[in-house]
C-alpha cells in the first residue's frame, strides 16, 4: 500500500512539473501562437479577410463557409463584367484609311464560366492577304536601308526564289545576303600568280594533275563540291610553299583527301588513293603531306569556289527563260556549264586572272552561246552575277578556245571524254559558238 501511495504521489509531482514548464513562455512563443490563431480562426479568400469564427471549425462548417464566399465573389464578378462590357464598333468604310488596330480589335467575348472570360478573334476571311513573316519584313527593310532593293529598278527581273518560299532548306530570306558575303570575301582566297615561285612546276604539269584528279573524282563518284575545293587547296598551297616535282601528285592526293573529309559523307580511304596512284607513294607520305597542307593553309577550308556561284547562276539562267525551259533543256544547259567550268579551272591563266564568280559567270555565258540561247545575257543574270555581258565575254572566249582544243589535247582528254558520254548529255560534242570563237581566235 505504501508503495502504491508513493507511485501516485510521484505521478502527481510529474504532472505539476509539466504544467509548470508549459506555463513558462519561450522566445517568439507569443508570435507563433498568434500566427496559429490567425490560421485557425481566420479565412482568407481572394484577398478578402473574413471575421474570426468563435465556434469550432468543423469540416462541414468550413465547407459551407467556402461555398458561400465563392458564390458571393462569382455573383459580384459577373455583375462587374456585365456592367463593363462594351459594344464592339463595326469596321469603318473602305474609303477611310484605317488606323493601326490593337490586338483586341474585332474580338468576340465568349463567357465560359462566371470566373473566366476569353476573348477570341474571329476567323480570318479568305479575302484577307497573308501577312508577311517577321523575318521577311526585317530582311526587306535591311535591304532597303542598304540600297539593295534592285527589283524596283528593273521590271523585267525574275524572282528566281519565288518557287522556294516554302522550302526551308532554300533559306530564301538569307540567300541573297549569303552570296553578297561570298562576293565580298572571294578575293581574300583568290589564287595569285605562283609560276615564278615554283622552279620545278609549270602550268602544263598542273593541267595534267588536274586532269588526273578529275578522273579519280569521277571514279570515286564524289560530289562536285569536292572537286572544286580540291583544286582550290592545290593552288593555294602551291602559291604558299615551294614543292618538288616528285611531290606534286602527292599534293593532289592529299588535297583530295582533305576536300573529301570536308564535303563527303563517306570519304575515300588513304589506301584507296594509294592504289589508284599505282602505289607511287606510301600511306604515310599522304598523311604527312595532308598535315603539311593544313598547317600552311591554317585550316582555312571554308572558301567560295566557282561551284558555289555556279549553282546560283544556273538557277538564274533557267528561271528567266522565255518560254520556260523543259527539264531536259535545263539539264543540258547545266551539263554544258559544268563542262566549261572544269575547262576553266584546269587552265592556270584563268585561275590566277579571274575571280571564282567571274569563272562561273563566264561558264554560263559560254554555255548559253554554244546552245544558242537568246538572249545570251539578261537583267536577271546581270543582277545575280554582278557582271555585265562585256565583262564576262573575255573569259568566256578563252573557255570556247579550250573547248576547241579539248578534242585533240591530251591534257584535257579526261574532261572531254567525261562530257562526251550520254550520262552528261554529250555536251562536249557540240560545236563551240562560232562568232565568239572567231573573235577569240582573232584577238
Amino acid at each position: 500500500m505504501a508503495s502504491r501511495h508513493a507511485l501516485q504521489e510521484q505521478q502527481n509531482r510529474g504532472e505539476a512539473v509539466m504544467k509548470q514548464k508549459v506555463a513558462v513562455p519561450v522566445a517568439g512563443q507569443n508570435k507563433s501562437r498568434r500566427a496559429l490563431g490567425d490560421i485557425g480562426n481566420m479565412v482568407t479568400l481572394r484577398g478578402k479577410q473574413l471575421p474570426a469564427v468563435t465556434r469550432p471549425v468543423t469540416r462541414s462548417f468550413c465547407a459551407q463557409l467556402l461555398a458561400n464566399a465563392q458564390k458571393d465573389a462569382a455573383e459580384k464578378k459577373k455583375q462587374n463584367v456585365d456592367n463593363n462590357r462594351m459594344v464592339v464598333p463595326k469596321k469603318k468604310a473602305a474609303a477611310v484609311k484605317p488606323k493601326a488596330q490593337s490586338v483586341t480589335d474585332d474580338a468576340t467575348i465568349i463567357e465560359i464560366s462566371p470566373d473566366t472570360v476569353v476573348k477570341q478573334k474571329p476567323e480570318s476571311s479568305s479575302n484577307k492577304k497573308p501577312q508577311a513573316s517577321l523575318t521577311s519584313t526585317l530582311t526587306a527593310r535591311s535591304k532597303a536601308a542598304c540600297g539593295m532593293n534592285y527589283k524596283s529598278k528593273a521590271e523585267n527581273i525574275i524572282d528566281i526564289d519565288a518557287e522556294d518560299v516554302n522550302n526551308e532548306l532554300a533559306v530564301v530570306e538569307y540567300v541573297e545576303d549569303i552570296y553578297k558575303f561570298y562576293k565580298s570575301v572571294e578575293d581574300e582566297t583568290k589564287v595569285h600568280d605562283y609560276k615564278h615561285s615554283q622552279p620545278e612546276i609549270n602550268d602544263k604539269m598542273r593541267a595534267i594533275l588536274i586532269d588526273w584528279l578529275i578522273e579519280v573524282h569521277n571514279k570515286f563518284e564524289l560530289q562536285n563540291e569536292t572537286l572544286y575545293l580540291t583544286i582550290n587547296i592545290i593552288d593555294r598551297f602551291l602559291a604558299a610553299e615551294t614543292v618538288a616535282r616528285r611531290e606534286l601528285q602527292c599534293v593532289g592526293m592529299s588535297a583530295m583527301l582533305i576536300a573529301s573529309k570536308y564535303e563527303e559523307i563517306w570519304a575515300p580511304e588513304v589506301n584507296d588513293l594509294v592504289q589508284i596512284s599505282d602505289r607511287a607513294y606510301e600511306p604515310k607520305h599522304v598523311l604527312v603531306m595532308e598535315k603539311r597542307i593544313l598547317g600552311r593553309l591554317e585550316w582555312n577550308l571554308t572558301v567560295p569556289t566557282p561551284y558555289v556561284f555556279l549553282v546560283r547562276f544556273i538557277k538564274a539562267a533557267a528561271a528567266a527563260a522565255v518560254p520556260p525551259e523543259t527539264a531536259a533543256s535545263v539539264l543540258q544547259m547545266e551539263n554544258m556549264v559544268y563542262f566549261y567550268a572544269e575547262l576553266g579551272v584546269m587552265n592556270y591563266e584563268i585561275i590566277v586572272r579571274y575571280s571564282p564568280s567571274m569563272v562561273a559567270a563566264a561558264a554560263v555565258y559560254a554555255a548559253r552561246a554554244t546552245l544558242h540561247k537568246s538572249p545570251l545575257w539578261h537583267d536577271t543574270l546581270e543582277l545575280h552575277t554582278g557582271f555585265t555581258e562585256s565583262q564576262v565575254m573575255d573569259c568566256a572566249k578563252r573557255m570556247l578556245v579550250f573547248h576547241l582544243l579539248a578534242v585533240t589535247d591530251d591534257k584535257r582528254k579526261v574532261i572531254y571524254r567525261k562530257y562526251s558520254k550520254d550520262l552528261r548529255g554529250g555536251v562536249a560534242l557540240y560545236q563551240p559558238a562560232k562568232d565568239l570563237l572567231a573573235a577569240a581566235l582573232k584577238s
